[in-house]
């Protein structure tokens, strides 16, 4: 028998948390989380909130620094609301129960980072995201009206198209991963904020979860797709063997962090005016290109020269975190490489969260809102969250009785697969490390033509291959997912191949020029290609 909910909500992040509080005081909610609760990006993240918070800035300052990293592709309108609705977002957390990191009793520490050009980041230490989800769960647990299944994962969503109706989202099948069952959950409004994509990489800041589940659903079910070419690496990932994927926050160059070569040579300042305040995207190909030139391993972020009781108290989870491989942050600089991190384009939304597909409202990383352009502002992507999953349930509360008055439809169970395991795994591990290794090289910071063509020929085999094995096994996460990073593979690499010029993070030697008739978002959907749309 199928679960029915008001709300359907796909990931426990900042945006799907956000959300879920939002909706539970008009309705039912059921949040779908991949592993435990307090897994995801969320909780990685370092550097904290942009929001404006001081009388030294303005919403206008804020807006002209996202847009000059969206390198023109930003949508005015929503970098507007975002900014204007930031100071408000961080006040809600507050009353929530966040606690940030103050300059003295009652007046927050603003941190600087990458391309702001003033201090506006509202942070708790170096651990906000995992500030803002402690307190986001502590309400989530309070809420009578939210019901939470962990270790769930979203197969596939369900559309009336499907079984001869409308073109609607009705909620989708949800893979109960002890019990090895795809259950039905059939929900008034299903939301996606499933978060990014960075294990499409070989290398990432990203948890494990960050599989693109949501795009790769949202693509198979028709929804228009956008900018998926944009891909954002962080420039400062702990180069360490043993630690796995450890972010160094932005923030520490916002502090005076300065990268150097294994020599000593600070070379931020021989790529741009802002040296090492400039956008992640220089910093990125800067990292990348004097690691290339030099036959460098790593680069190094030094700190040395502040305070070290500051250093300790500002940054205490990188100090601790470095200090387990042997590095003392205050006298030692961090070995540090760029790493895939954040995931620009998306899922197309409106104003509100609205996807192209009815039914489907998209949230977070997996959205695509234009707020970002081709390339996000530090720290904008927790306000991003913040603000489009109060709209949405602003608007779906305005909906939520005439929904009501439509009773959920009858649909049959989910058919698809074998009850037969596989006894090849390797074959899943296998291409998944094929497929990722291929991103890496082939389709990561800098890019070429012949690049491009090399992966799109090497991932629509290994598409064809998963594709044959998907039909004749046992759906289990680990095939669900690789099913997933190669849908959103193809996507990046068919958008990075329409767009045929260098802008923000797409970055390609035989387009070095950015050309204005590029000045549009690159959209896609099932059946038709990544295209330029019209302006």
């Amino acid at each position: 028998m199928a679960t029915k909910t008001d709300y359907l909500v796909l990931g426990s992040g900042v945006a799907g948390l956000s959300f879920a509080l939002h909706a539970a005081e008009h309705g039912e909610v059921l949040i779908v989380t991949k592993r435990s609760a307090e897994d995801g990006a969320t909780g990685w993240a370092q550097g904290g909130v942009a929001a404006v918070m001081s009388p030294e800035d303005s919403f206008e300052k804020h807006a002209e620094d996202t847009r000059v990293a969206g390198a023109g592709l930003c949508h005015d309108v929503v970098v507007d609301l975002c900014v204007r609705e930031g100071p408000e977002a961080i006040r809600w957390l507050v009353e929530l129960g966040a606690q940030f990191s103050e300059r003295d009793p009652g007046t927050l520490a603003l941190g600087r980072e990458g391309g702001h050009s003033e201090r506006r980041v509202v942070h708790a230490g170096d651990t906000t995201g995992r500030e803002i989800q402690r307190a986001l769960w502590e309400a989530v647990r309070e809420s009578p009206n939210i019901r939470v299944l962990e270790w769930h994962m979203g197969v596939d969503l369900i559309t009336l198209s499907n079984f001869g109706g409308p073109d609607r989202c009705v909620g989708a099948y949800v893979l109960d991963e002890r019990r090895g069952t795809v259950e039905t959950v059939l929900a008034r409004a299903t939301v996606l904020a499933t978060g990014g994509a960075g294990k499409v990489y070989l290398y990432t800041s990203n948890p494990d979860v960050a599989t693109g589940d949501g795009v790769a659903m949202a693509y198979r079910a028709g929804a228009e797709i956008a900018n998926m070419e944009f891909y954002q690496f962080h420039p400062t990932v702990l180069f360490e063997p043993k630690a796995k994927s450890f972010l160094v926050t932005e923030a520490l160059r916002g502090e005076g962090a300065v990268l150097r070569l294994p020599d000593g040579d600070a070379f931020m300042q021989r790529h741009h005016p802002l040296a090492d305040l400039a956008p992640r995207d220089i910093v990125a190909r800067a990292i990348d290109f004097e690691m290339k030139r030099t036959g460098s391993e790593h680069v190094l972020l030094d700190i040395t020269h502040r305070d070290a009781n500051f250093v300790k108290s500002r940054f205490p989870n990188i100090y601790a975190e470095c200090l387990r491989y042997g590095i003392d942050i205050t006298t030692q600089p961090i070995p540090v490489v760029p790493a895939a991190h954040y995931m620009c384009g998306g899922v197309t939304s409106d104003l509100h969260g609205r996807s192209t597909l009815p039914g489907l409202w998209v949230i977070g990383e997996v959205s695509c809102t234009g707020l970002h352009g081709a390339n996000r502002l530090a720290s904008n992507s927790l306000l991003e969250g913040l603000v489009f999953a109060r709209r949405a349930a602003a608007k779906l509360k305005s909906q939520i009785d005439e929904l009501r008055t439509q009773p959920l439809p009858s649909v049959p169970d989910w058919q698809v697969g074998s009850a037969v395991p596989s006894d090849e795994a390797v074959v899943v591990t296998h291409n998944w490390d094929e497929l990722r290794r291929t991103m890496w090289n082939y389709v990561g910071i800098v890019r070429s033509d012949g690049r491009l063509r090399r992966a799109a020929r090497r991932v629509a085999l290994l598409e064809q291959e998963i594709r044959e094995y998907y039909w004749k096994h046992l759906v289990t996460r680990d095939l669900l997912e690789l099913r997933n990073i190669a849908t959103v593979a193809e996507l990046i690499i068919a958008s990075a191949i329409s767009r045929r010029e260098s802008r923000g993070l797409h970055y390609t030697i035989d387009h070095l020029e950015t050309r204005p008739e590029f000045a549009t978002d690159t959209v896609a959907k099932r059946g038709v290609p990544p295209h330029l749309r019209g302006r």
